[in-house]
């Protein structure tokens, strides 16, 4: 089993995301993660394609790619992320500037009405605490009628811990990429099974799951879930 985490755990997951920044911003841009270049970044993308929606929520936007992306296929899409760094990165490589907005997940989950409603809202690798029922269900409240909630994630099997295949926490120290990262991030692991437990017992439920998958390779890169209110909106 796991050990019990450190406290500082969920501070630090925030904190490493404001020093390594710059060092994300390089991975991402210089396509340096080998899963998103070859699986991950395609699949939602095409996921998104295949929802139509007008209005998009890129809920821990990052650089700012994905918002870039939805841009490109005519979406008005919003990025918001709690690193003021991120944010900063974004803002420098889109015209549209006004379109990424500093914003904890705090501060999402106490709600944030100003943002307005959305068809769409996308977590792309960006859902990676523990404590997440408080803000998925404040999320019902930016859907629109019919809006969808798409998750992706680290597929489980890929990234199993030492302990098994049970909920923890792990650090990644980013050793794969290479340079620049100069803090470990800790991160919430939940089997498939707790993800689906986790976000039914936040009201949504599963349209569908898909398990993008590297070519070659032995498990799936990600899980990919569409879903959508329980209660309807």
């Amino acid at each position: 089993m796991p050990k019990q985490p450190p406290e500082h755990y969920p501070l630090q997951l925030q904190t490493s995301w404001q020093a390594n920044a710059q060092a994300w911003t390089d991975a991402v841009r210089g396509q340096r993660i080998a899963s998103r270049r070859l699986a991950t970044d395609a699949a939602i993308v095409q996921a998104i394609g295949e929802v139509q929606p007008q209005r998009a929520l890129d809920i821990g936007c990052g650089e700012g790619w994905l918002c870039r992306a939805m841009s490109q296929q005519g979406i008005e899409a919003v990025g918001i992320d709690g690193s003021h760094a991120l944010i900063e990165a974004a803002r420098r490589a889109d015209p549209n500037t006004g379109r990424y907005q500093l914003c904890s997940y705090a501060e999402l989950a106490a709600g944030m009405p100003q943002l307005g409603r959305f068809d769409l809202l996308v977590a792309n690798f960006a859902l990676l605490e523990e404590q997440l029922g408080p803000l998925l269900q404040a999320l019902h409240g930016l859907t629109a009628k019919q809006g969808k909630l798409l998750i992706q994630t680290l597929h489980p099997k890929a990234a199993m811990p030492a302990w098994g295949y049970s909920d923890g926490w792990q650090i990644e120290t980013f050793a794969s990429l290479a340079g620049g990262f100069v803090q470990p991030m800790p991160w919430y692991y939940r089997t498939t099974e707790s993800w689906l437990q986790l976000l039914a017992g936040s009201g949504w439920q599963l349209h569908w799951l898909r398990q993008p998958q590297v070519a070659g390779s032995e498990h799936p890169a990600s899980l990919l879930l569409l879903l959508e209110s329980a209660g309807g909106n």
